[in-house]
């Protein structure tokens, strides 16, 4: 689990409600029905106007990593691609075989195959770009779905606002009815920006940054395969590799 990401929802949460009590707040005030309703329903109405269908689906599908990460260990594969290396020294690249055939990573599964194959290095390089530049793509993709999700939720948020006033000012006749106009008018435009900045703009964030450190590790993976189809020595490989840690 990423403990970074749980605290720092619960920190924000917790700034925010425990500002409004030292100013003399209550948390009731801040619960609104209403302004929940067109803030939430709204963002989420424009996410789905602007997203394709499976695009928003992958950003369910990578919502998870916000709590549970997938692991992604340069060090390891590193020292994985090293082995392959010393493996096909030993016994050619044929030897890599029972390897390919016990690869758990689709990627690498895929390279090791080709060198397998004997295929040469550019077609190599070619056929493993493909792969590495779509699924980057897909990711950044899906994790942009709540970046403009945190762009349009303040808007919403100042909708609701101006609807509340509209509210208050065909009400002024009648003062009973003007204090819920006013609190929907105000807790609208929080719920927009607080929800843009608190969650979804820092959701959207984190998203890119695991896509683009799993895209890292697949170049790095193939780098080390191309050098071990060039047949570079092993230690060459481990040192230029050790260019993509951190």
């Amino acid at each position: 689990m990423d403990v970074l990401s749980l605290i720092g929802v619960i920190l924000a949460f917790v700034a925010i409600i425990g500002g409004n009590y030292l100013e003399g707040g209550h948390a009731a005030a801040l619960l609104n029905g209403p302004a929940a309703l067109i803030v939430l329903g709204g963002t989420l109405g424009a996410a789905f106007l602007q997203t394709p269908m499976s695009i928003f689906k992958r950003s369910l599908g990578i919502f998870r990593w916000i709590l549970f990460p997938p692991q992604i260990d340069l060090a390891g594969g590193i020292n994985r691609v090293v082995n392959w290396s010393m493996a096909a020294r030993k016994e050619g690249l044929l030897g890599l075989e029972p390897v390919a055939d016990s690869e758990p990573d689709p990627f690498a599964r895929k390279g090791l195959q080709l060198l397998v194959d004997g295929a040469e290095p550019e077609s190599i390089r070619s056929i493993l770009e493909v792969d590495l530049f779509t699924q980057e793509g897909r990711d950044l993709a899906a994790a942009k779905v709540f970046e403009s999700m945190g762009g349009y939720a303040p808007t919403i948020g100042i909708i609701g606002a101006v609807m509340g006033l509209i509210h208050v000012m065909g009400n002024l006749a009648d003062p009973s009815q003007l204090g819920g106009g006013i609190a929907v008018a105000f807790v609208a435009t929080i719920y927009g920006v607080g929800l843009a900045n608190l969650l979804l703009l820092p959701i959207g964030a984190k998203l890119k940054s695991i896509a683009l450190r799993q895209s890292r590790y697949r170049e790095m993976l193939l780098e080390g395969i191309l050098s071990i189809a060039e047949g570079e020595n092993p230690r060459s490989i481990e040192l230029k590799l050790q260019g993509f840690m951190d």
